[in-house]
Parts: structure tokens; sequence; C-alpha cells
């Protein structure tokens, strides 16, 4: 499977990580989505990230990380469940860069926050953290977004394409048991310092180009690192044709039928994917119909 979220740990140090590689749920994603490119990259680093975030947590629900900035992407929300099913969408204003180079980070995010919101089964276990939008890439960010709320030293790497979406993060932990409790904090300081070396010199293409345990053992050695199975990652979102339908009932027989008067198709739009589902006259009669079955009224 060409969609997984892979945890891994180096044998000998106190250091983990995952890794993410992604490509048809990011297809997916995008079936009903037309982004600029430099928005694309930005929502498939945003993925990525989400991922990644939700393989780090042990809990039972949603994850959504938020970005709410003032440059010309206003909004940008990607989510996560707990069993690795991704959505994702952006509001962004004309990308006055394009034609001249493409927007970077910096002018598509602008001034403004991030946002991590877990919602778990569990209410005890939600949680939702805010940090400052950073740096000049979105994983600079998510950074500081580790050192705030876990207080752990973390790296993260990202990268997106038209077809894939790449990531990795690694994790220093407090060492124990085995030849890590024998470590001073000298040693310590260079194993992670050797860790953090080779995520600096992994470049994008190879982060969107290699096989991830390829990629680990290539990074850290063949004898240094264990790369677990993983879950696989899918695209889903919970609109569907019978969520629409119970918001066209909340919205009454009159003014549905007025739509398809003046229209002859009564269409409504996922505002998270953009999937279109259309409503013919006969449709709306039957949604009216006293036998109609009645549900949620919200597709989101």
């Amino acid at each position: 499977m060409s969609d997984l979220v892979r945890r891994f740990v180096l044998e000998r140090h106190p250091i983990r990580g995952h890794a993410v590689r992604v490509s048809n749920a990011w297809l997916n994603l995008r079936e009903h989505q037309d982004y600029p490119p430099a928005v694309k990259q930005l929502l498939g680093e945003a993925i990525g990230a989400v991922v990644l975030l939700a393989a780090t947590l042990k809990f039972d629900g949603t994850l959504t990380l938020q970005l709410q900035g003032k440059g010309l992407v206003s909004l940008l929300v990607a989510q996560c469940t707990h069993d690795f099913k991704v959505r994702g969408m952006a509001r962004h204003d004309p990308l006055v860069h394009e034609g001249g180079g493409e927007a970077g980070f910096r002018s598509l995010a602008g001034e403004g926050q991030i946002v991590v919101t877990v919602e778990a089964t569990d209410h005890a276990s939600s949680y939702q953290g805010v940090v400052p939008i950073t740096g000049n890439s979105l994983a600079e960010s998510l950074e500081a977004y580790f050192r705030q709320s876990e207080q752990l030293p973390t790296r993260v790497l990202l990268a997106a394409s038209a077809g894939i979406v790449s990531g990795m993060l690694v994790q220093r932990i407090p060492g124990v048991g085995g030849t890590q409790a024998q470590m001073d904090d000298t040693e310590l300081d260079a194993a992670w310092q050797k860790t953090d070396d080779a995520m600096s010199g992994l470049s994008r293409d190879t982060l969107l180009e290699d096989d991830v345990e390829q990629r680990l053992v290539n990074m850290f050695g063949v004898d240094e690192v264990r790369v677990f199975s993983g879950h696989e990652v899918k695209f889903e979102c919970r609109c569907s044709r019978d969520r629409v339908a119970n918001v066209l009932r909340s919205l009454g027989a009159e003014e549905v039928r007025s739509v398809i008067a003046e229209q002859g198709t009564c269409t409504v739009t996922c505002e998270f994917c953009q999937k279109p589902y259309k409503f013919d006259a006969i449709d709306v009669e039957h949604l009216f119909d006293e036998a109609a079955p009645r549900g949620s009224n919200t597709i989101n």
C-alpha cells in the first residue's frame, strides 16, 4: 500500500519518530477541488502534518489542524481521525504572485495562529493548543507547537507535490532501560545531533521520492533503526447524499421547490470536499414525502 504512516525507533538511542507517505488519499481528497499550486502544496503539507500529529497520540476521535492567518490563505483546515481517515480544505484570495513566481509560506500564511484541536470520544481527553505562525514553513510552526505543548526536542519535515504528500517527525524522549540508561548527557546530545543532522540533510525531493523504509535506513543505518508495519491512510469526508437531503428538509418544502422552479435542479456542494449533490424535481418531492427518514441536518 502506498498510503501509510509508519512508526520507527532508533534501537540504541531514546529517539522515536513517524513517517507518512500518501498518494491515493491525497488525489481522492482533491477530486472536486482546484487549488493554485502554492495553495495545493500548503494543504498537502497540512495533511501530512495532521497525520503525523495523530500518530503521536493515543485517542479516539478527530484531530484538526487549523491555520488562521492574515495572508493569502485566510483559512486552512486539515483533519485526521484516530484510524487515519483524512480530509482538508483551504480558502484563499487571488494569488497575485502567480505568473511572477510562487507565493511563499509567509505570503500564504501571514500573521496569525495555528490551532490544534483533539475532539475525543472521551471528552476528558479533548485538547486544544494554539501557537503563533512562526518561521518560514508549516514544519517550523509545528516544531514550535511541540516545544510549547510537549517540551520535547522535535524536528518536522513536510513536502507535497500534485501526486504525493510526505513527511517525517522525530522526537528525543527520556531514555529508559537498556543501553539508553547507560548514556550520559553528552552521549544523548550527540545522538540527537546526529539525528538532527540527518534530518537537515534530507531534501524535499528525497522526501517525496524515496521509499520510507529505505530512506530511514539511509539516514540512520540498517542496524540503528527499526521500522514498524504502519497504518493505512485513507480519504473520507463526512458528507453524504442522505445528510444533504436532511439539510434540504430543514430548509422546508416551499424554499426548496422555489429553487427547483427557478433553476430546474437544486445543487448543494460540500463546503469541505467540494463534492456536488444534485437533486431534481422528482428527488425533491421524495424528500418531503412524509415517509422519508429524518436525521442529522448538517453535512460538515
